[in-house]
């Protein structure tokens, strides 16, 4: 059985209609720009009130159109977030832009396939 490292769901165009939509659950997301880049990876935790539905509905009103995102229920979303901003890192050099500003602690590094 294959392990798979990267979230490579289909992207859906950010907006309140398509969050609202989204579950209420734990997990991790990722936002990227029209061309697809990814500009961040972000969790919906404990703290979110309605999970994944709240953080894209706050990122989709924080950003504006022209962004779309990508999600993953997981109840290990913290393990599952620091896993994916690694995962960018070894395949891209640096973090996504909008987590560079405010980089995790004591993140690892991370040598997929």
């Amino acid at each position: 059985m294959a392990i798979r490292l990267r979230l490579d769901k289909p992207w859906q165009p950010l907006t309140a209609e398509a969050a609202t939509r989204l579950p209420g659950q734990l997990g991790v997301y990722q936002v990227a720009d029209a061309k697809g880049t990814i500009i961040y990876i972000g969790q919906a935790g404990a703290r979110s009130p309605f999970g994944l539905r709240s953080e894209l509905q706050r990122e989709a009103s924080a950003r504006g159109p022209g962004h779309q995102f990508r999600v993953e229920v997981n109840q290990q979303y913290r393990t599952r977030w620091f896993e994916l901003l690694m995962v960018h890192k070894a395949d891209h050099g640096s973090l996504p832009v909008d987590n560079a500003k405010n980089p995790p602690p004591a993140l690892g590094r991370l040598s997929p396939a």
